[in-house]
């Protein structure tokens, strides 16, 4: 393994997360569609927990299900692995997706980034403002106090393409009335999802298979910075902004180190230094597939990316060990 965090992390550890979204995704998709939101979530914790304290890293959560008093476990700042390793930062969502997995809709995913010791983004559990592209445009091609139809435009001309043909992912949600209207108002279409904004986030850095070009909104910044991991090892640029609008979150926040509470985070430091990705669809979606069950076997379908070489591969597993599960 790596002797120190500064050498990066070894690359054995890329396949040894895939194992960990497996796990909680397997877990996790046998109660699709059941309508349970918080038994589907407490499965898939348990068996992502339990598959992290196997590997060999220190790990500290510092993305989690929560904080230390409203999680009882993968709780922000709760240490896991073996104790071997290298010390590693850990963001996790062992459920992306809670409704849609109980709904059994697309795009549910079980989610997991790690970087070296002091790569991620420390934030308290609230919502995050987001923008978002995927690679291949100049550096500042998007804005997040830019208005809408700035960024629309920019982004349409960046691509060649007429405003027309450029498609937004926001968040369905009563507070994104105003940006959905300002988006509409400039010809561009909207790709509405219910839930899954690290998933929404990916998409945009395959607009031809996905068919969106850009993500806006406000949604969770854990969510946040498990999308920004994700595109610091495919590419693409991001900038976010913690919505500390009560003098209770930024006390939180404060105890996190983060000292102003009107700051725009960039990609780079939401997740900076060598950063592993991992995901496993838990439902079918655009990304990925999800879990199957045959009578003899289990399917998955994961991603796994690594920044230090950009490197992102696809895993089709069929599992005929059932017991491991």
């Amino acid at each position: 393994m790596a002797k120190n965090a500064t050498a990066g992390l070894d690359r054995i550890l890329t396949l040894e997360l895939v194992r960990v979204t497996e796990r909680a995704a397997v877990a996790a998709a046998r109660l699709r569609g059941r309508g349970d939101e918080k038994a589907a979530d407490q499965v898939a914790v348990d068996a992502m927990r339990s598959e992290l304290n196997r590997l060999p890293i220190r790990g500290t959560v510092v993305i989690g299900e929560g904080e230390r008093d409203e999680a009882p476990m993968l709780y922000i700042g709760e240490e896991v692995g073996s104790g071997d390793g290298p010390k590693v930062d850990i963001a996790l969502d062992p459920l992306e997706g809670t409704t849609i997995c109980a709904k059994n809709l697309p795009n549910s995913l079980a989610v997991i980034a790690i970087a070296e010791k002091g790569s991620l983004l420390y934030a308290p559990d609230v919502y995050m403002e987001k923008i978002a592209v995927g690679p291949g445009y100049p550096a500042g091609v998007v804005d997040i106090d830019a208005p809408a139809i700035e960024n629309i435009e920019n982004l349409a001309r960046a691509k060649g393409v007429p405003v027309n043909e450029i498609t937004a992912c926001i968040l369905d949600r009563p507070r994104h009335a105003r940006l959905i209207e300002a988006v509409r108002a400039t010809g561009a279409s909207i790709r509405l999802i219910g839930d899954g904004d690290v998933a929404g986030v990916i998409h945009t850095t395959d607009p031809d298979e996905t068919g969106i070009d850009i993500y806006l909104g406000t949604g969770g910044a854990p969510e946040g910075v498990l999308a920004a991991a994700a595109l610091r090892c495919i590419g693409g640029q991001m900038q976010g902004r913690l919505q500390l609008n009560t003098e209770e979150k930024v006390v939180r926040a404060a105890k996190m180190g983060i000292s102003d509470p009107n700051k725009i985070y960039r990609i780079e430091e939401m997740a900076k230094g060598d950063v592993l990705f991992a995901a496993t669809g838990v439902t079918d979606g655009n990304l990925l597939a999800g879990v199957k069950f045959n009578r003899d076997s289990v399917q998955t379908h994961t991603i796994v990316m690594r920044s230090s070489s950009k490197t992102v591969r696809e895993i089709k597993a069929r599992h005929q060990d059932l017991e491991k599960f």
